[in-house]
């Protein structure tokens, strides 16, 4: 079995695995810093080294975690990622585009409603600051702490270690892909778009970052 760990996994019923781990033969274990959440590891993402051994997953999935760090503990938790992860493998991150959402509250306000989730009504308040409902009842950890652009995260990902990075812009996230330096980039990316998440290597800016190139793609959906 391949091993992905998911990093800032929350509650079973939340933040489920992208499907390229669901199907075939992936084990999953989540880590989280809240005990209620239940997690298989208790802990920070910023340093998992008491908890994670060195290259032990093939994967590291991260949906909307790196938001709620503060910005100096992100390159931490990069490293991490990098650390655990075995050479062939790889990071999949998801996690509020800044742009997008700035453009939106421009246009629209911060109390607009840009879409409903199972927790109800996002703004963009809530992709800004975290989700305020959630907030209000108590779970100050659902507050964000930082945020990113694509060449932001492209290049803080470049510079933790991983050999090739694209991101890419979908309606209100970012999507970045981080290669280890033996990972089956083509492989990856065709299982990827099997699961619905095309990270073609068609990308609109390309961005140096120390010797690591980070290739900026821009999604061809609309955004709203």
């Amino acid at each position: 079995m391949r091993r992905v760990l998911n990093a800032g996994s929350g509650p079973p019923a939340n933040r489920h695995l992208h499907p390229i781990f669901v199907k075939g033969d992936w084990d999953e274990v989540r880590l989280d810093i809240d005990a209620e959440a239940a997690p298989d590891l208790i802990g920070s993402i910023v340093d998992m080294s008491a908890l994670v051994a060195a290259q032990s997953f093939d994967a590291v999935w991260s949906s909307h975690s790196l938001e709620h760090l503060y910005a100096h503990e992100v390159p931490r938790a990069l490293s991490e990622f990098v650390r655990v992860l075995r050479p062939e493998g790889f990071a999949l991150i998801t996690s509020p585009d800044l742009e997008t959402v700035a453009a939106l509250v421009v246009e629209r306000g911060l109390e607009h409603t840009a879409y409903m989730s199972p927790a109800g009504a996002i703004t963009p308040r809530d992709m800004l600051f975290g989700h305020a409902a959630s907030i209000a009842r108590g779970m100050t950890f659902m507050a964000h702490n930082t945020g990113f652009t694509s060449t932001s995260l492209g290049n803080a990902l470049a510079h933790a270690g991983f050999a090739e990075v694209l991101v890419k812009r979908d309606r209100f996230d970012l999507w970045a892909l981080a290669l280890m330096p033996h990972s089956d980039k083509a492989a990856i990316q065709k299982s990827l778009k099997t699961g619905g998440l095309d990270m073609g290597d068609e990308p609109e800016t390309v961005v140096s970052a120390s010797a690591t190139e980070v290739r900026l793609a821009t999604s061809k959906t609309p955004r709203s």
